[in-house]
């Protein structure tokens, strides 16, 4: 039995998914019965569970060969990332009382590094599950494809996209969620022996823009990439209703100036095989389908 905490997003899914096709048996870890009924459909058993609660997730996932877990994502974290640290206390627990013969987590690149930004919420993670007494393998994907969703609405309706990936032509890791779901799926089955790090991006690097040019062919007209100015970024954050945009501000940053990379490098990671024109090309879908049914 495989356990996928985090099912309903697009990497836990896209996991569950690659399991289910290779006809094994998928325990669906949900906060709500009804979000699981898509699950039970395809073949999966459910298991509901309060997430906060240690002792009944680690009652959910009991019995688990390998358990898939990550943390709920978190763009405006209070200082001192209090969120993620009783998330990463109720996991341990849950996982140490599983008895699962391997776990893999899903983190991030940069989670290795100290200096302060968004990602140090993973990195507390990476330094809980260490101590974890079974195998771990932290899968650490780059900048995920998918969170250019905002560029393509403003593509299309400005023939603009506003970027705080600066300078535009400096090119960063990002991968398609469904390459790290799959990936994900694959790494479960797997056996290793004691703690590892899998770091994953696509094939070529992305700049803001390869993302313009990208979306010019896509689209048919000009779109251009505009830098926004460092100095307006947390009003821009604040106006959208952060509350502490500093993290996110040091973790942009972190990409623009390079100290956010692979431990491994370009050369050390794995390679995904999903493009970003596919990904792009399915997000202007779903922006026009939107656009139509409103």
């Amino acid at each position: 039995m495989f356990s996928i905490i985090g099912i309903t997003g697009r990497v836990g899914g896209g996991a569950a998914s690659r399991l289910l096709g290779l006809g094994k048996q998928v325990r669906a870890v949900v906060r709500d019965e009804a979000k699981g009924h898509v699950w039970a459909s395809k073949g999966a058993s459910v298991a509901v569970a309060d997430m906060t609660d240690g002792d009944d997730l680690g009652r959910a996932i009991a019995g688990s060969e390998a358990v898939f877990v990550m943390l709920p994502p978190l763009f405006d974290p209070s200082p001192g990332f209090p969120e993620a640290k009783g998330q990463i206390d109720s996991l341990s627990v849950a996982l140490r009382q599983s008895d699962a013969k391997r776990i893999v987590a899903l983190s991030t690149i940069g989670a290795h590094v100290t200096r302060p930004n968004l990602l140090n919420g993973l990195h507390m993670m990476e330094q809980s599950f260490r101590q974890l007494p079974m195998p771990v393998t932290f899968l650490r994907p780059g900048w995920f494809m998918e969170n250019h969703a905002g560029d393509v609405s403003s593509a299309i309706s400005e023939g603009i996209i506003h970027s705080y990936l600066q300078p535009i032509e400096h090119a960063i890791p990002m991968i398609a969620t469904k390459d790290i779901g799959a990936l994900a799926g694959t790494l479960l089955l797997e056996s290793w022996s004691g703690k590892r790090v899998v770091e994953l991006e696509a094939k070529t690097r992305v700049s803001s823009a390869d993302i313009a040019a990208t979306l010019t062919d896509i689209l048919g007209k000009p779109i251009k990439a505009e830098p926004v100015p460092r100095a307006r970024w947390e009003e821009v954050f604040r106006a959208q209703g952060m509350k502490n945009p500093t993290p996110r501000i040091q973790m942009i940053e972190g990409f623009n100036e390079g100290w956010i990379e692979f431990e491994a490098g370009f050369e050390g990671s794995v390679k995904g095989q999903t493009s970003l024109k596919t990904v792009l090309e399915e997000m202007v879908r779903d922006a026009r389908k939107q656009a139509a049914s409103a």
